[in-house]
């Protein structure tokens, strides 16, 4: 790869699924970004203009995860104000990879909400899955771990570190743009030089592929993101060809003109800009005003790395971080008994709770459905 422009995104439209938990309804809004890899990304989710959303006109896009958030308040406005079923049921935010940064500042915009009786509704949490909250800690993350995995030595380990410290440098100057342009280099460094490391899952190898014009290379991530997705979830074809035609007719109200994700290349160039940006100040937010944080991550992830989310979580000023980081993790395992092999490790304090997911990539529930039902069970009984 030896292009830095522009990257390939499928969004994910906005979904809530219903179900039964010891007599009681949750229902959860589900966040995940699109395609995470190589040069300036889409990370677009739940946002006007990903899945089926679409806006008439380009310019009416937002530009900032705070303006999704409050398209987003002003959606379960609509939804819950006037629906008491639904307000006797806790709504959780469970999000991955980009949809966590956006998330965070989904929950607070909903707080400010409820606060201001404009919204009435049970929040339950956000549970933020191998998410892209701190770019600055995470590809300060990659030379150490790709070096200690064997997939860099160290001259390119110590090239690797040095973009990731120019890349620190740009953001606390708050040069978000010119941040992202680094980091795309980066990213073709590090495939390069380890010989193409796979950013979701590093003992895998992604392929290099040839690309002449943005637009190939936008097409042709994408289609490995969706194969990828694909051969992991079902033995069919991709969620695009099901989203355009089985969805689409079963549906019924999807307009001829609007496809599964036809707009989401111009959602992320409208968001270009708050791509970088931390999100560490919203997580502590939530925190201290008691709602419940739910971080998990692959064992396994490069892109949005534990090693990367266990730095930023220890930037947290929360007055509860000291003693979550003493406290003691607890092995969880899958086959219903101790016997079985160790799936993850918990550690959780007060209204703060973090699973080390073991074996699992960038993608948790497809990598280790069983532990992921497990972390999603948990998170509806924090609220209770």
């Amino acid at each position: 790869m030896a292009n830095n422009t522009l990257v390939a995104r499928r969004a994910r439209i906005l979904w809530c699924s219903y179900r039964e938990f010891h007599g009681n309804w949750t229902i959860r809004l589900g966040s995940e970004s699109s395609v995470f890899d190589m040069a300036p990304k889409s990370r677009s989710s739940l946002r006007v203009g990903t899945g089926y959303s679409f806006v008439e006109d380009i310019k009416l896009l937002v530009k900032s995860d705070e303006e999704a958030a409050k398209d987003l308040t002003t959606l379960l406005q609509k939804l819950y104000n006037k629906n008491s079923e639904l307000q006797r049921s806790p709504l959780f935010i469970v999000a991955e990879s980009y949809g966590g940064k956006f998330a965070v500042t989904a929950g607070l915009s909903i707080l400010k909400a409820i606060n201001a009786k404009t919204l009435n509704i049970k929040f339950g949490g956000v549970a933020l899955g191998d998410s892209w909250i701190s770019p600055e800690d995470f590809v300060l993350s990659w030379g150490p771990l790709l070096l200690d995995m064997s997939r860099l030595d160290k001259r390119d380990a110590e090239k690797s570190n040095s973009l990731a410290i120019r890349i620190q440098d740009q953001l606390k100057r708050e040069k978000y743009k010119e941040a992202e342009k680094s980091w795309g280099e980066l990213e073709d460094v590090v495939r390069t030089s380890s010989n193409f490391v796979d950013f979701y899952n590093f003992m895998n190898e992604d392929p290099p592929f040839r690309s002449t014009t943005n637009m190939e290379l936008i097409e042709s991530v994408r289609k490995r993101y969706s194969s990828y997705i694909t051969s992991k979830a079902s033995s069919t074809g991709s969620t695009d060809d099901l989203m355009n035609t089985v969805i689409r007719r079963k549906l019924r109200i999807i307009p001829k003109n609007i496809s599964w994700g036809g707009q989401s290349d111009n959602v992320f160039e409208a968001l270009k800009s708050d791509f970088m940006k931390p999100r560490i100040n919203e997580v502590d937010e939530l925190l201290s005003l008691g709602v419940n944080v739910t971080v998990y991550n692959g064992q396994l992830d490069l892109i949005c790395s534990t090693k990367g989310t266990e730095a930023w979580v220890q930037k947290l000023k929360w007055k509860g971080l000291k003693n979550f980081l003493e406290s003691r993790r607890q092995p969880l395992y899958c086959e219903g008994s101790e016997s079985g092999s160790t799936k993850a490790f918990k550690k959780s304090y007060r209204n703060l709770h973090f699973y080390w997911i073991l074996g699992a990539g960038h993608f948790v529930p497809v990598d280790q459905p069983c532990i992921a039902l497990k972390v999603v069970d948990d998170i509806t009984q924090f609220s209770t």
